[in-house]
């Protein structure tokens, strides 16, 4: 398959095969044994066989003949790449063998297209940014600056829940499109996987220059998309980092863009934000927290409280709220706020949560029959295929009636649109497990959610309860939602209520539950003896 040519010391050609003779199209007046390279030579300049001038091929040929044993790649007009190998022999001529190794070249050109771009968007991908990002730190010199940028996209994994993939890498393909145009010349763009981007700024004068970047990028970013007839809105939260100051190497100045980053999506989304060094200090304490999170449950650290959901006309308990709390020996108590966030994005949420549930159940097995217990399960513990068979060992391991537990959900885990998570809630309800959906009112779609399964409560946020004294939109939303409630038939609790004047409403519309401060803050189960010993269950009001 190789073409085989040899030629003697007076560079005379002494035999060639047939590929040799195909390969360059030779007549066969110039293939008999005899014929002078040099005519070979001026016969396929003559046709422009080469993509090399004439002087070129003749020096070249020159050159490479003289220095004894060697490779070369000669490019043909026609596309082909040539490889020629060349050995001498022992009275001073030589063997030559020519391959085609177009295909090939091709191929392994591919092959490394791939490895550094995205084959989505086809723009580089995170192992060229770093290669990039290493030669730019290495031409850093004389004052210079430059700049990374870390983008997230916001709201993209809506679209791709509720549009699918495809128009999901449709819109990835405009957002690098976008971007594309957003930077200068010699900047640099690439996707690093999912819905994440990365820029360098490359001659940054002033690091002002990295904020106007990023507020065009915003800008563009957020300009409505149209695909496939649908109309299609996210956003971009970006966080910069400025080279050598944010950082003197490549794992340094990513990390921190990306703290920048992380800090613009807890803002709001949809802006940017720089690198400040409280951030790296902020991002260590979370690490440490999380650190002692893991030991708390086996440290003892951790402790169920009980808040009473109470009827609001005759003062009766009739459900307990099981809420966690952290009592560290060092730090003190440690808000949920903070703590049960970081157990989500930790994964220790499953073991927190069950944790919860065993103990609930198993004290509220203890409570007279009349009173039920409410537990909050986080979305992230339902992608555990376990969750049912965790649940229905508690209650069973507790001996408590699955119609005395309610649990708690927020929208946020129906915005998945899962259906092993509808599968699992219907499971639940089946066996006579009360389910309620938590926060009512601040999401997007809960009305829709409520024609999706038969909740058997809703929780009116604290939010609009708060707002009632102000009047005006609050004290209409509450009305409403009890409202509807009572037209589907299901219970409505009031969260928040700490004041005479909102229970006073809260009845006048009636409102089924109230929940809060009026009545009592969330406290050890033991506070509430004199709840249980009363035959009704009645709660006095907090002083």
């Amino acid at each position: 398959t190789h073409g085989l040519c040899m030629f003697d010391s007076h560079r005379r050609l002494i035999i060639c095969n047939d590929h040799y003779a195909k390969m360059y199209k030779l007549p066969a007046e110039l293939t008999t044994p005899g014929t002078a390279l040099s005519a070979i030579l001026q016969y396929l300049i003559g046709k422009g066989t080469f993509v090399e001038t004439s002087e070129e091929t003749l020096n070249g040929t020159d050159t490479f003949a003289a220095n004894g044993n060697g490779k070369l790649v000669k490019a043909i007009q026609d596309g082909r790449l040539i490889a020629i190998s060349h050995q001498c022999t022992a009275d001073g001529g030589w063997v030559a063998i020519h391959e085609d190794i177009t295909e090939r070249q091709k191929a392994e050109a591919h092959i490394t297209h791939l490895a550094r771009y995205d084959h989505l968007t086809d723009i580089p991908n995170r192992v060229f940014f770093r290669d990039e990002l290493e030669k730019t730190f290495q031409q850093l010199h004389n004052g210079k600056k430059f700049a990374v940028l870390c983008l997230d996209l916001d709201r993209f994994k809506g679209v791709n829940d509720t549009l699918g993939h495809s128009i999901g890498d449709k819109l990835l393909n405009a957002v690098a499109k976008r971007l594309a145009n957003c930077v200068k010349e010699h900047d640099f763009v690439a996707r690093f996987g999912g819905d994440e981007f990365a820029i360098i700024q490359a001659n940054l004068d002033r690091p002002e220059d990295g904020g106007k970047l990023a507020e065009r990028i915003i800008e563009r970013i957020s300009t409505t998309y149209e695909i496939e007839n649908q109309q299609i809105d996210i956003g971009v939260s970006i966080g910069v980092a400025i080279a050598p100051t944010d950082g003197t190497n490549v794992d340094q100045l990513l990390k921190n863009a990306d703290l920048a980053m992380y800090r613009a999506k807890e803002d709001g989304r949809g802006a940017y934000r720089f690198f400040e060094p409280e951030m790296d200090a902020r991002i260590q304490a979370r690490r440490a927290l999380e650190l002692e999170l893991r030991s708390a449950l086996v440290a003892g650290q951790l402790q169920l409280y009980y808040q009473p959901l109470v009827n609001p006309r005759s003062g009766e308990v009739r459900c307990f709220e099981a809420l966690l709390r952290w009592f560290h020996p060092r730090l003190g108590e440690i808000p949920p706020s903070e703590f049960i966030p970081l157990a989500e994005e930790s994964g220790l949420i499953g073991s927190l949560g069950e944790w919860v549930l065993r103990s609930a159940c198993a004290d509220a097995a203890k409570w007279p029959k009349q009173f039920r217990v409410a537990i909050n399960l986080s979305p992230i513990q339902f992608r555990n295929l376990n969750l049912v068979k965790i649940v229905f060992s508690s209650l069973a391991a507790s001996g408590l009636a699955a119609s005395r537990l309610e649990i708690e959900i927020t929208e946020s885990l129906l915005l998945e649109d899962d259906s092993k998570t509808i599968a699992m809630l219907h499971e639940f309800h089946s066996l006579g497990i009360r389910i309620v959906m938590d926060d009512f009112g601040t999401g997007f779609s809960s009305l829709n959610y409520l024609r999706s399964f038969p909740f058997d409560k809703i929780k009116i946020d604290k939010s609009f309860i708060h707002d009632m004294a102000k009047g005006g939109d609050a004290v209409t939303i509450v009305k409403a939602i009890v409202d509807l409630a009572r037209n589907l038939k299901i219970d409505v609790v009031a969260e928040g209520v700490e004041t005479a004047e909102q229970l006073e409403y809260l009845i006048s519309e009636g409102c089924t539950e109230v929940q809060g401060h009026y009545f009592s803050a969330a406290k050890p189960i033991e506070c509430f003896e004199k709840v249980f010993a009363q035959p009704n269950g009645r709660i006095e009001m907090a002083a």
